[in-house]
Order: C-alpha cells, then sequence, then structure tokens
C-alpha cells in the first residue's frame, strides 16, 4: 500500500505550509479542499518540485458526502494514511444571535464532526499496524470562552480536550495525537471569518509558514501540545491561571471587540 500524509484545508494558508513541509521530506500526500482548481496547481507544483505522488479531492469536508468520497478514494486506491492532519475549519466573528445558524451548522460539521470521523477512520488502522501521526489544528481561542467568537472558541476548546484524551489512550499503540493551537495567523481565515475589524488582528500577526514549522516539528516529535509563537504562549499560560472567570470574559471581550477607526 502506498504510505501518504493526508491534510484537509489543504489549499491555503497552515495546511499549505505543512503539505510543502511532508513534501521536502518526501512523503506522498492526499490533499483535500472545496477548491479543485487550486489543488490541481498546488498538486503540479509539488510534483515538480519534489519526488512525490499528489493525490488530491476536491469536497466540502463540512457535510458527511465529502466525508464519504474521502473514505471511498483512500479505499480504493490503496492508500495507507501514516499522517493525518486535520486542518480544515473556519470561524464567523460578530454577536452570536446576530450570525447565521446555518454557518453555524457547517462550522461544527468541519470544525468538530469530520474532524472526528477522520480521526477515527484512520486511527483504527494505524493502531492495527502500530504506527502513525495525527496532528489537529486547534487554536488559542479554545483556552478559554471568546465573546464575539463563542460557536468557534467552543469548537476548539473541543478540539484541544479530544486530541489530549486520544493522546494518553494511544500512549501504547505507536500511534500519537498532536494538537496545535495558533494564534492570530495570516491565513485566509481573517476575511472568511469577517475578522477584519477585529483589534486582534490590528496588531502583528505570525505567518502560517511559521505556524506550520511549529507545528510539524511538534507531530514529528509526538508531542502533546504546542502553541506557536512566544506571545501566544503567555497568553494561553495566563488564560489557565486567571481565578476569575469574569475577568477572562471581559478581557476576551476587549480583545475581540471592533478596533476603533
Amino acid at each position: 500500500m502506498e504510505q501518504i500524509a493526508l491534510i484537509t484545508g489543504a489549499s491555503g494558508g497552515i495546511g499549505l505550509e505543512i503539505a510543502k513541509l511532508f513534501a521536502k521530506d518526501k512523503i506522498n500526500l492526499l490533499l483535500i479542499a472545496r477548491s479543485e482548481a487550486k489543488l490541481i496547481n498546488l498538486k503540479q507544483q509539488l510534483e515538480k518540485d519534489y519526488p512525490i505522488k499528489v493525490h488530491y479531492i476536491a469536497a466540502d469536508l463540512s457535510v458527511i458526502d465529502g466525508l464519504y468520497v474521502t473514505q471511498r478514494y483512500i479505499d480504493e486506491n490503496a492508500l495507507q494514511v501514516e499522517h493525518l492532519v486535520n486542518n480544515a475549519g473556519f470561524g464567523d466573528y460578530g454577536p452570536f444571535v446576530e450570525r447565521s445558524m446555518e454557518k453555524y451548522r457547517e462550522m461544527l460539521g468541519l470544525n468538530i464532526s469530520t474532524l472526528v470521523e477522520l480521526t477515527h477512520y484512520c486511527s483504527k488502522e494505524m493502531i492495527k499496524r502500530g504506527h502513525g501521526r495525527i496532528l489537529n489544528v486547534s487554536s488559542t481561542a479554545g483556552f478559554q470562552p471568546v465573546p464575539y467568537f463563542a460557536v468557534y472558541a467552543a469548537s476548539k476548546a473541543f478540539v484541544i480536550n479530544f486530541t489530549e484524551a486520544l493522546h494518553k489512550e494511544f500512549e501504547k499503540t505507536g500511534v500519537t495525537t498532536t494538537v496545535l493551537s495558533p494564534g492570530a495567523t495570516q491565513t485566509g481565515f481573517i476575511e472568511k471569518a469577517d475578522m477584519g475589524e477585529a483589534k486582534l488582528y490590528k496588531s502583528g500577526v505570525m505567518s502560517a509558514e511559521d505556524v506550520a514549522r511549529v507545528g510539524y516539528n511538534a507531530m514529528k516529535k509526538g508531542k502533546l501540545h504546542v502553541v506557536a509563537g512566544f506571545g501566544n504562549r503567555i497568553q494561553a499560560f495566563f488564560s489557565s491561571m486567571l481565578p476569575s472567570s469574569q475577568l477572562r470574559l471581559t478581557i476576551a471581550a476587549n480583545v475581540m471587540k471592533k478596533a476603533s477607526r
């Protein structure tokens, strides 16, 4: 069977940069994203630059059909997922009741349900073989409730808890699970989440390349949890240490408010 790294949300941002790191290590890829045009261009470029084979699936993983297409492709092409990177996800910024419930359903489907199902599907085979690496991309938003970003932050808290639990369950199987928690990162996420006016993004943000490298290296070493960026690590530490929930909420709400013009 052909060994591969499966990456969701691979057509841009952190997912794209992680794909490049696998390619540099001469690891074949299965890339999943919605845009077939971007995936075709990426396949051509990576296969030109590196001695690897790149598979791709243009699918919407926020719905169950996208997951079925992915599983069928893996089975029909006799692919062995040695590395799984659950990177696909998106947020939606603004007062909870003013945003679309339809978008929330899509977000929860992608950020939680698809991540769990792909992890279940791939980890069963990894455990049978006695080896495998899983990287789930969360966010520093997952360390505390975040007003104006309530559903997204809650979904990322799930990813952190879920990944940490599996890390313990899998500790004697040869399979590791790592969770990467980036802070503000320069990707298409900002535009999709409608966050251009948030204070959080008015200061410096990390590059997707730097965040990808942090997560990739942690996954290869089998680490449990890594936060990208020194400032984000400090923020995550104090978020967990603040004794007052009200204080944490006040600070988070202030950070997420729209910046004054």
